[in-house]
């Protein structure tokens, strides 16, 4: 029997066992045609079964076209049928099936969990298999969580009631079918409760609608859960020595987390078209955060390579035999509690990844290709507005950037009160946007911290700025972890040359406190302003306070040339 190559065509995947199954339009052609296979969507070639990375032959035998029939056969036949799509196998020897035996398809949407192209095939075997069974675990409907519960203490009985907002006819009908789609999942239902929130309609990016309710006079009367998350600092510092990286994306996580029976009637939230109450923890509330970091923190209790950040887990190991493990893991306590993960948000064994911002490859943080691809793409603001925007997201980017407290000045001068909501577009601000964007697109990186390593800092101070670098040791180099620099006040320029050295020591210790304090470090300096600090500590009670500040922490001092501390020396300087 010949073979043939296959083009194929990607309209619609199903869900199933864990296994992304792809309608297919088999063409018979010519040997001699070098035509190459192409969907459009990133995957390649062709198999019996397959996830989203997986390579396929690109040229199958007509036996092998029979065993993915089979295959379709003994799996697919209990699912129900959708008749607008069909799969047709075709070769020089006729027509074999059609899709009204084989293929039948969901009316969900797909089952598709991404997984990465650098594995080998055992590696892509073993985490399907895992996926596979897991499956349950990966769907988009919320799943009813037993890990915790919602609860609402308020500092007043008497009930929180407010009129339905105003919502525009052109979308009314759009409510409607979400407050439908809600009462199906369970997430809601009917209210007779006295209390009533508005419900406001806020429109997405992707064009869509999402429903909100302003729970405002309800939250101010709400006693505050402080129950802490996890920072971006404490979870990117685990990263530093891992190769393998999952990112788990709970459906809808908030909706996972059922409501307190006793406060369920608190939630009510009132339509033009009718009441109905939370079953499951609602968006807007001030404590659902802290409920959700709560229950998370249970969830991956003591495993040691899983963290999560907000409804994100993030799994990350030096081997793919430890990945495995703690993925097996991860499912399993997933499944117990109840908790359902978004299938085509997952990525799975990657070896870099897109988490909380950033880019994390092995012991590497970049940008986000998202956001950089925004900045890339900004155009001169024209509205205060839009200027706050643009330095909003350039400075949830400042370590990336040396001096970056002074570089985006004329920009932040347009916002300031006074001044008109059409800005007025200058030289000065010109440079600003072009320079920022400019750094930021020319793919900066620093190097994630490493607990296990000697942390390094340089600071300096000028008439007009203080500035610090954290850095690493890597391979005999020093390298970046961080940049860090700020304005002084007008107060603060009066201070003397070596107490503004003080300063910028102080403030760059308090600065990375979180990878500074309770360990050794070396802080690189000339000496004097130390020298200073312990004789003078007695002048004035600011110097005393600096003193003591410094006496928290193991320094290990190193005497380096005012040459050769460009860095902090550069980001104190150029305001």
């Amino acid at each position: 029997l010949r073979q043939f190559v296959v083009k194929f065509n990607l309209t619609v995947l199903t869900k199933r066992s864990g296994i992304i199954w792809v309608m297919l339009a088999f063409v018979d052609v010519s040997p001699s045609e070098d035509q190459a296979l192409s969907s459009g969507t990133g995957f390649h070639g062709y198999t019996r079964r397959f996830l989203a990375s997986n390579l396929i032959q690109s040229h199958p035998t007509f036996e092998q076209l029979l065993g993915y029939h089979v295959l379709l056969n003994k799996i697919l036949p209990k699912l129900t049928l959708k008749k607008d799509y069909w799969l047709q196998l075709t070769s020089n020897f006729g027509k074999v099936t059609s899709v009204c035996e084989i293929c039948p398809v969901l009316e969900q949407e797909c089952f598709m969990v991404f997984i990465c192209e650098q594995l080998t095939e055992e590696q892509r075997v073993q985490l399907e298999e895992l996926i596979d069974r897991y499956e349950h675990v990966f769907t988009d409907v919320p799943g009813d969580s037993n890990l915790t519960e919602h609860q609402i203490e308020v500092t007043s009985e008497e009930p929180i009631r407010s009129k339905p907002y105003a919502i525009p006819y052109n979308v009314r009908e759009s409510l409607k079918e979400d407050i439908q789609a809600m009462l199906q999942m369970g997430v809601i239902r009917e209210s007779k409760s006295p209390y009533a929130s508005p419900v406001v309609v806020v429109r997405k990016k992707d064009g869509t609608n999402r429903v909100c309710v302003d729970y405002r006079k309800l939250n101010r009367l709400t006693v505050f859960d402080p129950a802490p998350g996890n920072t971006a600092e404490e979870i990117f510092q685990k990263m530093a020595k891992k190769k393998y990286f999952t990112r788990i994306d709970l459906s809808k996580g908030y909706w996972q987390i059922p409501v307190a029976a006793k406060d369920v009637p608190k939630t009510a939230s009132v339509t033009p078209d009718g009441t109905y109450e939370f079953i499951r923890m609602p968006f807007g509330m001030v404590n659902s955060g802290a409920t959700l970091a709560r229950g998370m923190r249970k969830l991956i209790d003591d495993l040691d390579d899983v963290d999560n950040y907000v409804d994100d887990i993030i799994v990350h190991t030096e081997t793919w035999e430890g990945h495995l493990v703690a993925l097996d893991e991860l499912f399993r306590r997933l499944s117990e509690a109840k908790f359902t993960a978004k299938p085509t948000k997952c990525v799975m064994g990657a070896k870099a990844i897109e988490v909380i911002g950033h880019r994390v490859s092995e012991g590497i943080k970049g940008l986000q290709e998202e956001n950089v691809r925004k900045i890339e793409g900004a155009t001169r603001p024209k509205t205060k507005k839009q200027v706050r925007a643009f330095i909003g997201l350039t400075g949830y980017y400042r370590d990336f950037i040396p001096n970056y407290a002074a570089k985006p000045a004329p920009l932040t001068d347009l916002t300031k009160k006074g001044q008109p909501n059409k800005v007025s577009w200058e030289k000065p601000q010109e440079k600003a946007f072009m320079t920022l964007k400019r750094e930021l697109t020319s793919e900066p990186i620093l190097h994630l911290p490493d607990s296990a390593k000697l942390f390094v800092l340089r600071t300096d101070a000028s008439d007009v700025g203080i500035g610090a670098v954290l850095m690493q040791d890597h391979d005999g180099k020093l390298l970046p972890v961080s940049y860090a620099s700020r304005k002084l006040s007008p107060r603060e320029c009066k201070y003397s040359t070596i107490e503004r050295e003080c300063l910028a020591i102080v403030w760059a210790i308090q600065k990375f406190r979180v990878y500074l304090y309770g360990r050794e470090f070396v802080l690189q300096t000339d000496h004097q302003p130390l020298i200073y600090l312990n004789r003078a500590k007695f002048l004035n009670d600011r110097i005393m306070s600096w003193a003591m500040f410094l006496q928290s922490y193991a320094m290990r001092i190193e005497s380096i040339k005012g040459s050769e501390n460009v860095g902090a020396d550069y980001l104190s300087r150029v305001y």
